[in-house]
C-alpha cells in the first residue's frame, strides 16, 4: 500500500521510521502522540482522492489532521492525512466570499479579508485551522451578533469514500452540506471551504482584569448583565491562576484574576457603518467598570483585523487538556455554587476556567437548517487544565468532576462537539446533538461511507 501511495500522491508519504515522520504528524496540543501506519501529506484534491481510493481497496482507515488543536485521541492505525500543504485565501470582495484551503488558519484569513475591509466570524484564536472548527460549529467573541462560524459557510470541497471530489454546499449534495455544518467529521476530506464574510473594519472590544478580592462581587454583577445585553454584544469571563513568569504581565504575574472579555460590533449587516459605534459599547460596558476596581482596562476601539487579542490565546504548540459543556440560564444559586468550586479561594488544577454568554444570533438557525448541536444554550463553560501532562490521566478529569458536578442542575441538555474534549467522556459523543440530528448524521455517514474508511466517534475502551 505505501509504494502505491509514494507513486500517485505527490506530498510526501511517511512509514514511521523515516525521517520526519514524527514531525509530520505533530499536534498543536503536544500530549496527543500520533502513531499512525502511515502519514499522507496531501497537496491537492487529487492526493486526498488517491489516498481514499488506495485506502479503501485495502480496508485501512483515514483520519485528518490539520493543526491538531483538538487532538486528544491518538491515532495508532491506519493512514494520518495531514492538510497543511492544502494553503491559500483567496478573497471575492464583490460576493463577499473567501476560498479558504484545508490546511489555512484563521489569522491568515482574517489578514486577507481585512484588505477589502471585510472579516470572518472565526473563533477567539487566530492560531485555530479553520475547517475543524467550523465543521464543529464555532462559537467565536463576535458568537451572539452573527451566529455560529457555520452559519457562514457557503461550500465545501469533499473528497468521500469511493474517491470522488464533490462539491458541497446548498445546491448541490445538500445532505452533506447539513451535516458540515455542525456534524464535524466522519464524511470525508474536506480540501476547502466556501465562507462569507461581513463588512466589519473596527470593533470595540477588550478585557477588564479584576483583583482576586474582586472576582465574587463582579462575576455576579456580569452573570444580572448579560441578561440586559443586546445582541450586538458578546462577553465572557475567565478565572485564571496564572503562574509567576515573565512574559505574563507584572500587574497579573503569579495571581488569581478575573477576565471579563469583551466585544461589540453594533449592526454592520443592518446598513450601519463598518465602523463600531464607540460611545454606544462603552455605554453598554460601563456597568461592568463600575462593578469592581479594575486593575487593567484594555477595552477600546480595536481593528476588526485585531480581534484575536481579546482573548490573547497562546499561539505555541504545548500539551493541553480541556472539559467543556453548556449551561442554561444563570441565577444567583448558580453564582454562589460557582464561586464555592471554582472562585478564587480554591486550590484547583485549572489555568482557566471560562464562561461566555450565547443566545441572541447563536440561537437562531440558519434557513435552510444545519447540524449544530447547542443552539438552545445559554452559555458554554471550559475548563483548561494546568499544562502538565503527568495531570492529565488522573488529576485533571478527578478536579474536573469535583468542579462540574455541583453545576449539574444548570447544565444544558443540549452539547456542542468542539466544547466535548475530544470525545473521551463517555456519553459526550451522543450529547452533542439532539436524538434526531444524532441519527440523521448517522446515516448520512453510512450512506457516503459504508465501509467506514473514515473513523469518527469516541475512542474505544
Amino acid at each position: 500500500m505505501i509504494d502505491q501511495l509514494r507513486t500517485e500522491v505527490s506530498g510526501p508519504v511517511l512509514a514511521p521510521a523515516d525521517d520526519g515522520f514524527a514531525a509530520e504528524v505533530v499536534a498543536q496540543n503536544t500530549a496527543t502522540v500520533h502513531t499512525p501506519d502511515v502519514a499522507v501529506g496531501i497537496a491537492s484534491e487529487e492526493d486526498a482522492a488517491a489516498v481514499v481510493r488506495i485506502a479503501a481497496a485495502a480496508g485501512v482507515p483515514v483520519r485528518v489532521l490539520a493543526t491538531g488543536h483538538g487532538s486528544a485521541v491518538p491515532v495508532t492505525d491506519g493512514i494520518l492525512v495531514t492538510t497543511r500543504r492544502l494553503g491559500g485565501v483567496v478573497v471575492d470582495p464583490e460576493r463577499r466570499i473567501a476560498t479558504i484551503g484545508a490546511g489555512v488558519r484563521w489569522a491568515e484569513v482574517i489578514a486577507a479579508a481585512a484588505e477589502h475591509g471585510l472579516a470572518p466570524i472565526a473563533g477567539a484564536s487566530d492560531n485555530v485551522g479553520c475547517i475543524g472548527y467550523t465543521t464543529g460549529g464555532g462559537l467565536g467573541p463576535l458568537a451572539r451578533n452573527f451566529g455560529f462560524s457555520s452559519d457562514w459557510a457557503r461550500g465545501f470541497r469533499l473528497v468521500t469514500a469511493d474517491g470522488t471530489i464533490r462539491t458541497v454546499n446548498a445546491d448541490e449534495n445538500a445532505d452533506l452540506f447539513w451535516a458540515l455544518r455542525g456534524g464535524k467529521s466522519g464524511f470525508g476530506i474536506v480540501t476547502s471551504m466556501e465562507f462569507e464574510l461581513v463588512e466589519l473594519s473596527t470593533l470595540y472590544g477588550g478585557t477588564l482584569f479584576f483583583d482576586a478580592d474582586q472576582i465574587a462581587p463582579v462575576f455576579g454583577a456580569w452573570v444580572d448583565w448579560t441578561k440586559t445585553l443586546p445582541r450586538e454584544a458578546t462577553s465572557s469571563v475567565v478565572v485564571l491562576r496564572l503562574p509567576p513568569l515573565e512574559f505574563i504581565p507584572e500587574p497579573l504575574r503569579g495571581r488569581t484574576v478575573l477576565g471579563l472579555r469583551f466585544a461589540y460590533v453594533g449592526d454592520p449587516a443592518g446598513g450601519r457603518s463598518p465602523h463600531v459605534d464607540v460611545a454606544e459599547g462603552e455605554r453598554l460596558l460601563q456597568p461592568m467598570r463600575d462593578a469592581g476596581t479594575v486593575l487593567i482596562d484594555a477595552v477600546q476601539e480595536m481593528p476588526a483585523a485585531r480581534i484575536a487579542d481579546i482573548h490573547n490565546d497562546p499561539r505555541d504548540p504545548g500539551p493541553g487538556w480541556d472539559r467543556g459543556q453548556l449551561l442554561t440560564d444563570l441565577d444567583a444559586d448558580f453564582v454562589e455554587t460557582f464561586l464555592g468550586v471554582a472562585g478564587p479561594a480554591q486550590q484547583i488544577p485549572f489555568v482557566a476556567v471560562e464562561i461566555r454568554h450565547l443566545g441572541g444570533a447563536v440561537a437562531r438557525d440558519v434557513p435552510e437548517g444545519s447540524a449544530v448541536g447547542g443552539r438552545g444554550a445559554s452559555y458554554t463553560l471550559i475548563l483548561i487544565g494546568a499544562p502538565d501532562p503527568s495531570l492529565f490521566a488522573g488529576v485533571l478529569p478527578s478536579a474536573a468532576e469535583a468542579v462540574l458536578k455541583p453545576l449539574e442542575p444548570w447544565k444544558s441538555p443540549e452539547h456542542n462537539v468542539n466544547y466535548a474534549g475530544g470525545l473521551t467522556v463517555p456519553g459526550s459523543y451522543e450529547a452533542c446533538w439532539p436524538a434526531e440530528t444524532f441519527q440523521r448524521l448517522a446515516e448520512i455517514r453510512t450512506t457516503y461511507d459504508p465501509a467506514g474508511i473514515f473513523p469518527y466517534g469516541p475512542p474505544e475502551r
